[in-house]
């Protein structure tokens, strides 16, 4: 057995698949961006690709139980941090969910609450004790989850706030969730659709646009249901080869919304055709069975829970945003993982797979 973690059991084909992701996502940044107001952007995220891959590396080398020690306090320095962001956070587009670090870079904390919700769930998981978990478990997972979502919620974003969820789910799965209690839960969900319908008022107006015009956008074509429509649009025209990198109408035009952030896909549609986007989700169904080769590898539960919880945010991700640039889930404004443009989305990223590396290359030591 070995005393302490080596470069070389450093996943560097985990690292190669997710700079492939991130190189194909500044190309389409640059296409997007380049012949409008917003050229350049490809520079700021090749700026925050390496301060994530940097944060990488150096969240590798804490041990992975050092953090699961710190897991209460980092949990109360989010949620203090969320609370922050209600308080002081400034505006942008409707919505509160930045704080400026002295002008030099915007964070966002619920980025890091991500972090910090796979630490503290992974350890609540790993110390419980029995092959199935009690009622009493499920209530302090929910409690645990509902706290950040909750103040996620107030931002408002809603696509943040679901995605803590299946770091929940998928850990209560292993863990040994009773399949009775499961099942309550489906119907408890069930009954709370058309109370959370009627609560819909309470939502902006941009929000209950979004819920109302998913299934039949074409009713609203230059309002709520512009996004959709100009995303089917571009992703049809595609075709199977694409029309050429810099030469999507759609694209270049800027039809297609957020084109260089939440609709990246759709933009990469166009110009790369469904070969290109054939590619893009070989290499993300890639990186998630080399996430999930880790959470196997493992040396004990705490870091299998740790890189489930990986996985589970970042496939839901790409499932959320693949399936909203074709039409089949609201728009939510969930970024596609390395590809989408974001600082702190990226950071985020970057730091989760260091916590899989951290798993890896401990599964020999004593």
């Amino acid at each position: 057995m070995k005393d302490r973690p080596r470069v070389q059991d450093f996943d560097w084909t985990l690292l190669a698949i997710a700079g492939t992701i991130s190189a194909l996502g500044v190309l389409e940044i640059y296409s997007s961006t380049h012949a409008s107001a917003m050229a350049g952007m490809q520079w700021k995220q090749l700026m925050w690709i390496g301060i994530g891959i940097a944060g990488m590396f150096v969240i590798s080398r804490i041990d992975y139980h050092t953090l699961m020690d710190q897991a209460p306090a980092l949990y109360l320095v989010g949620v203090v941090g969320l609370l922050v962001v209600l308080l002081l956070g400034f505006s942008r587009l409707g919505a509160r969910r930045w704080i400026s670090l002295g002008g030099l870079m915007n964070l966002q904390v619920s980025e890091l609450m991500k972090l910090i919700i796979i630490i503290v769930l992974a350890r609540y998981f790993a110390e419980v004790r029995t092959d199935r978990l009690t009622l009493a478990d499920l209530l302090k997972i929910g409690v645990l989850t509902v706290i950040p979502v909750g103040l996620i919620l107030k931002q408002p974003d809603l696509g943040t706030a679901m995605v803590l969820v299946p770091v929940a789910v998928v850990g209560a799965f292993f863990a040994g969730i009773q399949w009775k209690h499961a099942a309550i839960g489906l119907v408890i969900i069930a009954l709370l659709v058309p109370l959370g319908w009627n609560m819909r008022r309470h939502l902006k107006p941009y929000q209950q646009q979004r819920i109302q015009t998913f299934l039949h956008p074409e009713e609203d074509q230059r309002g709520a249901g512009y996004q959709i429509l100009q995303s089917e649009i571009a992703v049809g025209s595609g075709g199977f080869w694409g029309k050429g990198f810099g030469k999507g109408s759609q694209n270049q035009l800027g039809f297609v919304p957020v084109r260089y952030s939440d609709f990246i896909l759709a933009a990469l549609a166009e110009e790369q055709g469904f070969i290109g986007v054939c590619v893009v989700l070989l290499l993300y169904l890639g990186l998630i069975l080399r996430l999930v080769d880790n959470a196997q590898k493992a040396k004990d539960r705490a870091g299998m829970y740790v890189v489930m919880g990986v996985t589970a945010i970042l496939g839901f991700h790409v499932l959320v945003n693949a399936s909203m640039v074709i039409g089949y889930m609201p728009v939510t404004g969930i970024p596609l993982p390395l590809m989408s443009y974001g600082g702190s989305a990226t950071a985020f990223v970057f730091l989760a797979l260091g916590l899989v590396m951290n798993v890896r290359m401990r599964r020999f030591v004593n």
